[in-house]
């Protein structure tokens, strides 16, 4: 294969080149009716190419390039210390570009591999896509793995794997396995995903689902979330219903909807549930409130109670000092001393000293000293501590009208 050079400052017009190509620096090519190269097209500096290209191999150095049409490259293609723009299409088997890589058309590559910022006006399909500094897509992104050491902006993906060591955003998807962000994610619509790890904020489309999330700061879901676990350090936000296993939560936590889990509920500050919220456990160092709440095992509150219809678990322990509105309903419940609440419902009631309620119903009954209470109704025993004042005798009945819940 004999080759052909085009000079510098030159231009050219060329069909087909039976060897490599090389085009020195500011250089002008036009296809004539398709260029394709036999063997690598080499590039020294700046050029431009004009209509389709095809070559063996492309190999640009030091330079500014730019393509106004499709370029198909059977083995790899490479730009060292270089920035391309390619108007149209790129399929390639391996794609490395030290600078900046731009392609309008859709890109198709075994892996992509950029040192600055890769920039997509339509599709991306590679097995592997790591990218320096900016990556921002159009359309779908496939690939199994994912890196961007600072921002990522893509359209729908198709993914196994997704790291950002800035921000992340998507249009929605699937991402098989995980997503890891060390500052900002979100995903405009529903994301199907295997984990989300996020630094700082977090959001989420309506319809999202997937195994795990775990956000430093801050996560807020457009709609309804499912999840097995969910952990939050700051605030956490769900526009429609929550379903999963367990949540852990470090400040506030708001669903609007219901939010029905098959584990524990753990919430540093406060808790608002528009609708029911369930589960097996329940511990809440400030406020909750919902509708209703009911809980198979223990429920712990450590500041506020507001519901509507009640709040009810197995064992149900409100800490010193408490506040409930609304019916509490248990097993076993428990109203540390001086805690203020309405009517209390269980097989074990336990009033701490100087606690007040308005109605209490149980099997037994234990009143500490100087508890305020209206009425007192129960089975079995009561035992009244000193200075209790009740607005009625306590009663003793035959059997106990069904509880609330």
């Amino acid at each position: 294969m004999s080759g052909h050079r085009v000079p510098r400052n030159g231009t050219e017009k060329l069909g087909a080149v039976d060897g490599d190509l090389e085009v020195e620096r500011r250089a002008r090519v036009d296809a004539d009716g398709r260029l394709v190269v036999a063997g690598d097209l080499r590039c020294d500096g700046d050029a431009e190419f004009h209509g389709p290209v095809e070559a063996r191999g492309v190999k640009i150095r030091d330079g500014t390039v730019t393509f106004d049409s499709d370029v198909r490259v059977q083995e790899d293609f490479e730009g060292r210390d270089s920035s391309i723009g390619i108007r149209g299409t790129l399929t390639a088997r391996k794609v490395d570009v030290d600078r900046r890589l731009g392609v309008e058309g859709a890109a198709k590559a075994e892996s992509f591999e950029v040192g600055g910022t890769l920039e997509g006006g339509s599709t991306l399909e590679a097995s592997r896509v790591a990218v320096g500094g900016r990556f921002t897509l159009v359309g779908k992104l496939t690939a199994q793995k994912v890196e961007a050491g600072g921002k990522l902006e893509v359209g729908e993906v198709d993914l196994d794997r997704l790291e950002a060591g800035g921000s992340a955003e998507v249009k929605g998807g699937t991402v098989r396995s995980s997503i890891e962000v060390g500052g900002r994610f979100r995903s405009v619509g529903a994301l199907a995903f295997g984990s989300i790890e996020v630094g700082g904020v977090a959001g989420l489309g309506a319809g999202s689902r997937g195994r795990s999330v775990e956000v430093g700061g801050q996560l807020s879901a457009d709609g309804d979330l499912t999840f097995e676990h969910l952990e939050v350090g700051g605030l956490g936000a769900i526009a429609g219903n929550g379903t999963g296993g367990s949540v852990e939560v470090g400040g506030r936590f708001d669903v609007r909807g219901s939010l029905r889990l098959s584990g524990r509920a753990e919430v540093g500050g406060s808790i608002t549930v528009g609708e029911s919220f369930e589960g097996s456990e329940l511990e809440v160092g400030g406020r909750l409130e919902a509708r209703r709440a009911v809980f198979s095992g223990t429920a712990e509150i450590g500041g506020t109670v507001v519901t509507r219809e009640g709040l009810k678990a197995a064992r149900l322990r409100l800490e010193r000092k408490s506040q409930a509105t609304g019916p509490l309903v248990g097993g076993t419940v428990e109203i540390e001393a001086r805690s203020h609440v309405e009517d209390v419902y269980g097989e074990r009631v336990e009033l701490g000293d100087r606690a007040e309620a308005r109605r209490v119903v149980g099997r037994e009954v234990v009143l500490g000293d100087g508890v305020t209470v209206d009425e007192v109704v129960f089975t079995e025993r009561c035992e009244v501590g000193d200075d209790v004042t009740a607005r009625h005798p306590p009663r003793k009945v035959e059997r106990l009208d069904p509880f609330p819940l």
